[in-house]
């Protein structure tokens, strides 16, 4: 499956509407009525997308705008950003602080809702079960992980103005005078 087909099928999956996790689960009947190795495929795409979306300065984002964000949390966010669409999740993997512009962000900042879809994550599996009645063949190596080293204290309210401007306006409270 190419990397267009696989935001097709989200895109068409997000066409319904609905909370996340109703994504995810139009996403596994789309990719469930496709070929197994398509669905392979999808499933090799999207490790490929969230090894390059495990970046220090998105998990800075997540932990900010969901009051924090465990390894499993952030992998969560990741999984609800996939719903949101390709444009949106590549410019959040591109500049994290781009989040600030999305209108459900900005809500999230006065509500405190937090963003994630773990069942986004398991939508490749989901579908090779519903289609094949069969776990997905065999461990697919691991992507490379990125190179975490410049991780930062995320409760560092001076360092996340610095680094996610917009995003600590949002999340942020402002520094005491």
């Amino acid at each position: 499956m190419k990397t267009d087909e696989v935001w097709q099928l989200i895109d068409r999956a997000r066409a319904g509407g609905g909370d996340p996790d109703a994504v995810a689960a139009r996403a596994v009947t789309l990719l469930a009525a496709r070929d197994p190795e398509e669905i392979i495929g999808y499933a090799d795409h999207q490790r490929r997308v969230l090894a390059a979306s495990h970046r220090v300065d998105l998990w800075g984002a997540a932990y900010l705008v969901n009051g924090g964000a465990s390894d499993d949390g952030f992998a969560s966010f990741r999984g609800w950003l996939m719903t949101r669409g390709r444009e949106v999740f590549a410019r959040a993997v591109a500049d994290p602080d781009s989040l600030a512009e999305l209108p459900q962000v900005r809500s999230a900042s006065l509500s405190g809702e937090e963003f994630e879809c773990e069942d986004m994550l398991a939508v490749p599996w989901d579908a090779y079960r519903e289609a094949t009645a069969t776990d997905l063949p065999g461990e697919r190596p691991a992507a490379a992980q990125p190179d975490l080293d410049d991780f930062w204290d995320f409760d560092d309210e001076e360092e996340a103005r610095r680094r996610l401007p917009r995003l600590a306006t949002l999340f942020v409270e402002p520094p005491q005078e």
